[in-house]
This record gives structure tokens, sequence and C-alpha cells, in this order.
């Protein structure tokens, strides 16, 4: 069952793209207002010790726990390094070099992480650090699985392509200024253009309905119940939507600047990372209205976070080279 919410919110935003996209747009694009894309707040030093352990890692700017291994993919925040870490053996992790430098990273085939680069998709053995090589026709910024293997691919001109298994490119549609990030929901495709912050689904040949994300949304992620979850970092809410069709059903403050997110799928809870605050929030989405169910100290810059969907525990990094930072699921019961 979707989760209830406003469709006066919904109508809000549609009513505030209205208005914004009547305003002068740049030349190499769609005839829209963009705005430099909201980047997370600086964080201040740490005054409270992080939760759970932390560990030495380099400056992180993209985290992933790899579904089948459970082993931590982290990207340096020069995207030119990728770093393996099994959790169990976080003193042996291995650090690859990457042939083109890394936007986003992404759930592969079990066992396998996809690095999005320009011209091409990365595909890392999570056990081995083998990397291969996908050719893509633009700069990539996004990539996901779909559960038959296709990928659905979006870039800086704002192009999404879906790709065969073997790399063919199926379908090509157009119209964004940029596709930043990726949202899968059952056969339903949403892309975050943050130039615009903006919301957009697409149809088999077209652009969908497109709905404003607040004032300056950067993030976005799927959940097991059909949401898409949305951080707005310039306006500090969470914005939750359901496609087909697009549709805002919740929307609600977070102070300290939201920015990365991450879904638990054992426990339905969404994680947000507070820079200004360097905190990471849990919320239950399920009542229509989010809930807070936990919060934690985190380390400094907490710009990347990610859960183990095998354990359940919550790994956040740091973005200044802090480190590293695990909080065990049991522990986050007993901080809730």
């Amino acid at each position: 069952m979707r989760p209830r919410g406003s469709v006066a919110s919904a109508l809000v935003g549609v009513a505030a793209l209205v208005v914004l996209t009547g305003c002068s747009g740049e030349d190499n694009g769609p005839n829209v207002p963009t705005r430099e894309p909201a980047t997370a707040a600086v964080s201040p030093a740490t005054t409270v010790t992080p939760a759970g352990q932390v560990y030495p890692a380099a400056a992180t700017k993209a985290l992933l726990a790899e579904r089948e291994t459970g082993r931590l993919a982290a990207l340096d925040t020069a995207g030119t390094a990728l770093t393996l870490t099994d959790p169990a053996a976080p003193a042996e992790a291995r650090t690859i070099t990457l042939p083109a430098a890394g936007a986003a990273l992404a759930q592969g085939q079990p066992g396998e992480v996809l690095v999005a680069a320009a011209n091409r998709i990365l595909r890392v053995d999570a056990a081995t650090g083998t990397v291969t090589e996908l050719p893509v026709d633009g700069d990539v910024q996004s990539v996901q699985t779909r559960s038959d293997g296709t990928l659905v691919v979006g870039t800086a001109d704002g192009s999404i392509h879906e790709l065969n298994t073997d790399g063919s490119v199926a379908r090509t549609v157009t119209g964004l200024v940029s596709a930043d990030a990726i949202a899968l929901t059952g056969e339903e495709i949403t892309v975050l253009d943050r130039k615009q912050t903006a919301v957009v689904g697409v149809r088999e040949d077209a652009l969908g309905l497109m709905l404003r994300a607040g004032d300056g949304a950067v993030n976005a992620v799927a959940d097991a119940q059909g949401r898409i979850i949305v951080t707005d970092t310039a306006g500090g809410e969470l914005l939750v939507y359901t496609a087909g069709p697009l549709v805002l059903r919740q929307r609600f403050p977070v102070a300290s600047s939201p920015y990365a997110l991450a879904y638990d799928p054992r426990s339905d809870t969404v994680w947000v990372t507070c820079t200004q605050s360097n905190e990471v929030l849990g919320f239950d989405l399920s009542t229509g209205i989010g809930v807070e169910v936990g919060r934690f100290p985190t380390l400094r810059q907490p710009d990347a976070v990610t859960v183990d969907e095998r354990t359940g525990d919550l790994f956040v990094a740091s973005a200044t080279g802090d480190g590293l930072q695990r909080i065990g699921a049991d522990e986050r019961k007993r901080g809730q």
C-alpha cells in the first residue's frame, strides 16, 4: 500500500515548477532556469564522540555496501580511487586506482559495484577489485540496475539511457538539464535534476510529469515501499514521492542541512546525514509523515552513508578524511 500524504502538497510543487520555468534558461540545454547544484553544508569540528566504531579512511564522497558480499565500496573525493573493505576485517582494505574519475556508486549484479564515470560505467568485482569498462555515450552521473540486469543511466547533459544486458542502447530520452540521481520503483523510472531542483518521471519515449523538489535537492533513493526519498539540502527538508503518476506524498523539515541518504529494508528506515550538526537521523515514513526513530553523532562532514542489507549495520564516511564510521544494528536499537 502506498503511504498516505497530501495531494495539495503535490499541487504546490507543480505550481512552483510552472512559475519557475517561465524564466529564461541556458543556451546549451532546455530553455529553463537553472541553479548551481546544491552541495553539502560545511561541517563544524566535532564536539561529540561519534557513535559506534571509527576506522581510518580517505576523504570519501560516495559509499555503498555491496548487497551480496557486504563489502564496502568507498569512492574518494577526487573520484580516482575506490577502496573495498570487508567490515569483518577493516584493516585489510584494498584500494584500487580507477581508469576514469567516478561520480557515483550503485549496486550492479550480485557481487558487483558500478561506478558512474565519463563515457563509461566501471564494473568492479567487490571481492577481487577487478575492473571492466562498459562504454556509454556521455558523462555518466548516475546509474541503477533493474532486476533483469538492464541498466538505467543518467548523463550530465540530461540524457537518460536504458542499456540492454550486453551494453547496447535500448532507448534514450532527453530533455533534462542534468540527470544526477535515478530511483527505480517497479517499472517506474524517476530522475533527479539538481540544476532544476526537480524530479521527473520517464515514459517510454519521453519525459513524463515533472515536480519541483524544494530549493536545492541533491540526493534521491528508492525504498521497498515504492517511495522516492529526496533530500532538499538548501531548503532543509525531506521530500517523499511515489511514481506512476509522480506525486509528492510527504514533505517535512529536517534541520542542519540534510544531505546523504540510505535505506534499511530490514527496519524500513530511511537514514539521512545532516552535515551542519554532524549527525545521522533515521525516519519511519510508514504513517504518512516522517517520524524520527534514531539520531546519532557522526564524524565530521558526513557526506556519504550506506546500510549493509545483510546485517542492518549503518556506515557513514567523512568527506574530510576523518574516517569510516560503523554503527551496528544492535547499537542503534539501544540508542533508540
